[in-house]
C-alpha cells in the first residue's frame, strides 16, 4: 500500500506542478488536460486546456494533482502536505523555495524535535509543513 497526496487546484495545476518539478526535483510523469479525455466535450473550451490529472515522482513517492472545476473547487483545509529532510540546508531551501509568493504560518526554525520545522501555504494555496528532525541530522551526521 502507498499513501499519495492528490492536490486539487483552481487553474493552476500546470504551474504548480512545473513549479514543484523545479524546486522539489523529480520528474513529471503525467500531465493530463481534459481536451485529451473522454470528458473533453462535457467541459466549458476555455477549460479543456487545465489539467484533469499530474502525476510527479519523488523518489518513492507520487504527488498527484489536477484542475477543479470552478463550481467544485474547495481551498484546500484541514491538512498539510509534509517533506521530512535530512539536512537543515536543504529544509531551507526547500521552505524558501514553497514560499515564494506564499504565506509563512510559522518560519522555519528550530523545535524540540526536529532542527529545522516550518509551515507555509504556498502560492497555489496548497498548505505544507518542512520538517527536519534531530534524529535524521544525527544518523547521516554519524
Amino acid at each position: 500500500m502507498r499513501l499519495n497526496p492528490y492536490l486539487n487546484f483552481n487553474g493552476s495545476c500546470q504551474t504548480a506542478f512545473e513549479f514543484y518539478e523545479r524546486h522539489l526535483g523529480g520528474k513529471i510523469v503525467a500531465m493530463r488536460t481534459f481536451a485529451d479525455s473522454p470528458m473533453a466535450e462535457e467541459v466549458p473550451s476555455e477549460w479543456r486546456e487545465k489539467i484533469l490529472h499530474a502525476r510527479l515522482l519523488l523518489g518513492k513517492v507520487a504527488l498527484m494533482g489536477g484542475d477543479e472545476m470552478p463550481e467544485d473547487y474547495i481551498v484546500p483545509q484541514g491538512f498539510n502536505v509534509t517533506i521530512n529532510i535530512d539536512t537543515p540546508a536543504e529544509a531551507e531551501r526547500i521552505f524558501t523555495a514553497l514560499a515564494q509568493k506564499g504565506k509563512i504560518r510559522m518560519p522555519l526554525q528550530e523545535t524540540f524535535w526536529a532542527v529545522r520545522f516550518g509551515m507555509l501555504d504556498d502560492q497555489f494555496g496548497i498548505p505544507w509543513m518542512i520538517n527536519c528532525e534531530l534524529a535524521s541530522v544525527e544518523k547521516s551526521s554519524a
